[in-house]
Protein backbone atom coordinates (compact mmCIF):
# COMPACT_ATOMS: atom_id res chain seq x y z
CA UNK A 1 0.00 0.00 0.00
CA UNK A 2 1.33 3.34 -1.25
CA UNK A 3 1.76 6.39 1.73
CA UNK A 4 -1.15 8.27 0.21
CA UNK A 5 -3.53 4.99 0.40
CA UNK A 6 -2.18 4.61 3.92
CA UNK A 7 -2.82 8.16 5.14
CA UNK A 8 -6.29 8.25 3.05
CA UNK A 9 -7.42 5.48 5.57
CA UNK A 10 -5.33 7.58 8.59
CA UNK A 11 -7.43 10.67 8.01
CA UNK A 12 -10.85 9.19 7.47
CA UNK A 13 -9.94 7.13 11.28
CA UNK A 14 -8.94 10.97 12.91
CA UNK A 15 -12.05 12.71 11.28
CA UNK A 16 -14.63 9.64 11.81
CA UNK A 17 -16.48 12.04 14.81
CA UNK A 18 -15.66 15.32 12.77
CA UNK A 19 -18.13 18.34 12.19
CA UNK A 20 -19.96 17.73 8.99
CA UNK A 21 -17.74 20.50 7.32
CA UNK A 22 -14.48 19.51 8.31
CA UNK A 23 -14.63 15.91 7.81
CA UNK A 24 -13.56 13.16 5.50
CA UNK A 25 -15.79 14.10 2.85
CA UNK A 26 -13.87 17.72 3.46
CA UNK A 27 -10.81 16.54 2.91
CA UNK A 28 -11.63 14.46 0.30
CA UNK A 29 -13.07 17.37 -2.06
CA UNK A 30 -9.47 19.72 -1.21
CA UNK A 31 -7.98 16.77 -2.08
CA UNK A 32 -9.90 16.30 -5.60
CA UNK A 33 -9.41 20.56 -6.38
CA UNK A 34 -5.81 19.84 -5.52
CA UNK A 35 -5.14 17.26 -7.81
CA UNK A 36 -6.83 19.43 -10.44
CA UNK A 37 -5.27 22.80 -10.46
CA UNK A 38 -1.94 20.35 -9.96
CA UNK A 39 -2.08 19.42 -13.39
CA UNK A 40 -1.43 22.73 -14.62
CA UNK A 41 1.17 23.53 -12.40
CA UNK A 42 4.88 22.37 -12.30
CA UNK A 43 4.98 21.22 -8.78
CA UNK A 44 5.60 18.33 -6.37
CA UNK A 45 2.57 15.94 -6.40
CA UNK A 46 3.37 14.21 -3.39
CA UNK A 47 3.83 17.08 -1.38
CA UNK A 48 0.81 18.47 -2.38
CA UNK A 49 -1.73 15.35 -2.14
CA UNK A 50 -0.01 14.63 1.28
CA UNK A 51 -0.35 18.51 2.17
CA UNK A 52 -3.92 18.17 1.14
CA UNK A 53 -4.76 15.13 2.66
CA UNK A 54 -3.53 16.71 6.11
CA UNK A 55 -3.87 19.99 6.04
CA UNK A 56 -7.15 19.34 8.72
CA UNK A 57 -6.07 16.61 10.31
CA UNK A 58 -6.79 18.44 14.06
CA UNK A 59 -8.01 22.04 13.23
CA UNK A 60 -7.17 24.66 15.48
CA UNK A 61 -10.97 25.53 16.13
CA UNK A 62 -11.99 21.93 17.62
CA UNK A 63 -8.72 21.80 19.60
CA UNK A 64 -9.49 24.54 22.21
CA UNK A 65 -7.52 26.93 19.72
CA UNK A 66 -3.89 25.07 19.92
CA UNK A 67 -2.53 25.12 16.37
CA UNK A 68 0.48 22.76 17.26
CA UNK A 69 -1.68 19.73 17.31
CA UNK A 70 -2.39 19.05 13.64
CA UNK A 71 1.33 19.42 12.77
CA UNK A 72 2.28 17.25 15.54
CA UNK A 73 -0.26 14.83 14.40
CA UNK A 74 1.24 14.94 10.64
CA UNK A 75 4.57 14.99 11.75
CA UNK A 76 4.21 11.55 13.68
CA UNK A 77 2.07 9.82 11.34
CA UNK A 78 4.22 10.55 8.59
CA UNK A 79 7.67 9.91 10.64
CA UNK A 80 5.79 6.45 11.21
CA UNK A 81 5.58 6.10 7.61
CA UNK A 82 9.58 6.75 6.76
CA UNK A 83 8.71 9.86 4.67
CA UNK A 84 11.72 11.77 4.23
CA UNK A 85 12.22 14.67 6.59
CA UNK A 86 12.42 17.37 3.69
CA UNK A 87 8.72 16.13 2.59
CA UNK A 88 7.60 16.24 5.89
CA UNK A 89 9.02 19.92 7.05
CA UNK A 90 7.17 20.92 3.16
CA UNK A 91 3.74 19.21 4.71
CA UNK A 92 4.21 20.64 7.87
CA UNK A 93 4.81 24.58 6.33
CA UNK A 94 1.61 23.89 4.24
CA UNK A 95 -0.64 22.95 7.50
CA UNK A 96 0.57 26.02 9.12
CA UNK A 97 0.34 28.06 6.72
CA UNK A 98 -3.01 27.34 4.85
CA UNK A 99 -5.38 29.01 6.89
CA UNK A 100 -7.42 32.45 6.43
CA UNK A 101 -7.29 33.42 10.01
CA UNK A 102 -9.22 36.61 9.48
CA UNK A 103 -7.34 37.53 6.38
CA UNK A 104 -4.32 39.10 7.72
CA UNK A 105 -2.46 36.75 8.37
CA UNK A 106 1.28 37.07 6.78
CA UNK A 107 2.69 33.88 5.34
CA UNK A 108 5.99 32.89 6.87
CA UNK A 109 6.59 29.78 4.10
CA UNK A 110 6.12 30.25 0.22
CA UNK A 111 5.87 27.39 -2.34
CA UNK A 112 3.72 26.15 -5.15
CA UNK A 113 2.74 23.34 -3.04
CA UNK A 114 1.23 25.48 -1.01
CA UNK A 115 -0.47 27.83 -3.32
CA UNK A 116 -2.03 24.75 -4.86
CA UNK A 117 -3.29 23.67 -1.84
CA UNK A 118 -4.53 26.94 -0.01
CA UNK A 119 -6.83 27.20 -3.41
CA UNK A 120 -7.98 23.76 -3.41
CA UNK A 121 -9.14 24.45 0.22
CA UNK A 122 -10.42 27.94 -0.38
CA UNK A 123 -12.34 26.71 -3.12
CA UNK A 124 -14.36 24.36 -0.73
CA UNK A 125 -15.32 27.38 1.57
CA UNK A 126 -17.07 29.03 -1.36
CA UNK A 127 -20.14 28.36 -4.01
CA UNK A 128 -23.06 25.70 -3.05
CA UNK A 129 -20.73 23.83 -0.50
CA UNK A 130 -19.38 26.30 0.89
CA UNK A 131 -22.84 27.95 2.02
CA UNK A 132 -23.70 25.08 3.47
CA UNK A 133 -19.83 24.27 5.19
CA UNK A 134 -20.57 27.81 6.33
CA UNK A 135 -24.31 27.08 8.23
CA UNK A 136 -23.97 23.83 9.10
CA UNK A 137 -20.69 25.29 11.17
CA UNK A 138 -22.99 28.16 12.30
CA UNK A 139 -25.85 25.55 13.81
CA UNK A 140 -22.99 23.54 15.36
CA UNK A 141 -22.08 26.64 17.41
CA UNK A 142 -25.40 27.64 17.71
CA UNK A 143 -25.22 30.75 16.31
CA UNK A 144 -27.64 32.83 15.05
CA UNK A 145 -28.26 32.78 10.90
CA UNK A 146 -28.45 36.44 10.52
CA UNK A 147 -28.97 39.55 12.53
CA UNK A 148 -29.41 42.90 10.85
CA UNK A 149 -28.21 45.10 13.84
CA UNK A 150 -24.57 42.95 14.27
CA UNK A 151 -22.59 44.51 10.87
CA UNK A 152 -19.91 42.05 9.91
CA UNK A 153 -16.65 42.91 10.95
CA UNK A 154 -13.51 43.33 8.50
CA UNK A 155 -9.73 44.10 8.95
CA UNK A 156 -10.15 41.68 12.41
CA UNK A 157 -6.96 40.45 13.94
CA UNK A 158 -6.44 36.69 13.86
CA UNK A 159 -7.65 36.38 17.22
CA UNK A 160 -10.70 38.29 16.89
CA UNK A 161 -11.22 35.88 14.24
CA UNK A 162 -10.67 32.98 15.72
CA UNK A 163 -12.62 34.39 19.19
CA UNK A 164 -15.92 35.49 17.02
CA UNK A 165 -19.40 34.49 17.46
CA UNK A 166 -21.69 36.64 14.76
CA UNK A 167 -24.07 35.31 13.07
CA UNK A 168 -23.23 32.82 10.49
CA UNK A 169 -24.18 35.37 7.36
CA UNK A 170 -21.92 37.91 8.83
CA UNK A 171 -19.10 35.13 8.15
CA UNK A 172 -20.02 35.55 4.00
CA UNK A 173 -18.07 39.32 4.28
CA UNK A 174 -15.70 38.35 6.80
CA UNK A 175 -14.31 35.60 4.92
CA UNK A 176 -16.14 33.78 1.80
CA UNK A 177 -16.60 36.75 -0.59
CA UNK A 178 -12.95 37.86 -0.05
CA UNK A 179 -11.80 34.60 -0.85
CA UNK A 180 -12.21 34.93 -4.82
CA UNK A 181 -8.94 37.92 -4.69
CA UNK A 182 -6.55 35.53 -2.78
CA UNK A 183 -6.58 32.91 -4.62
CA UNK A 184 -2.85 31.98 -5.64
CA UNK A 185 -3.58 29.74 -9.60
CA UNK A 186 -4.71 30.78 -12.66
CA UNK A 187 -6.96 27.57 -12.53
CA UNK A 188 -7.26 28.77 -8.74
CA UNK A 189 -8.81 31.71 -9.57
CA UNK A 190 -10.90 30.74 -12.39
CA UNK A 191 -13.04 28.12 -10.51
CA UNK A 192 -13.37 30.77 -7.84
CA UNK A 193 -15.45 33.35 -9.97
CA UNK A 194 -18.38 31.19 -10.60
CA UNK A 195 -18.09 29.91 -7.09
CA UNK A 196 -18.33 33.80 -5.64
CA UNK A 197 -20.97 34.29 -8.41
CA UNK A 198 -22.89 31.48 -7.22
CA UNK A 199 -22.79 33.34 -3.31
CA UNK A 200 -23.83 36.42 -4.78
CA UNK A 201 -27.06 34.91 -5.80
CA UNK A 202 -27.98 33.44 -3.25
CA UNK A 203 -27.15 36.17 -1.11
CA UNK A 204 -29.66 38.27 -2.82
CA UNK A 205 -32.31 35.80 -2.57
CA UNK A 206 -31.36 35.32 1.64
CA UNK A 207 -32.12 38.90 2.14
CA UNK A 208 -35.30 39.71 -0.49
CA UNK A 209 -36.73 36.50 1.17
CA UNK A 210 -35.73 38.07 5.08
CA UNK A 211 -37.90 40.47 3.82
CA UNK A 212 -40.40 39.42 2.48
CA UNK A 213 -39.75 40.34 -0.98
CA UNK A 214 -39.84 36.74 -2.62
Amino acid sequence: MSVIDKTILFVKQQLENAEGGHDWFHIERVYKNALRIAQEEACDLTVVKLGALLHDIADSKFHDGDETVGPKTARTFLESEKVDEATIVHVINIIENISFKGGNFEKKFCSIELEIVQDADRLDAIGAIGIARCFNYGGFKNRALYNPAIQPKLNMTKEEYKNSDSPTLNHFYEKLLLLKDKMNTPTGKKLAEARHQYMESFLSQFYAEWEGEK
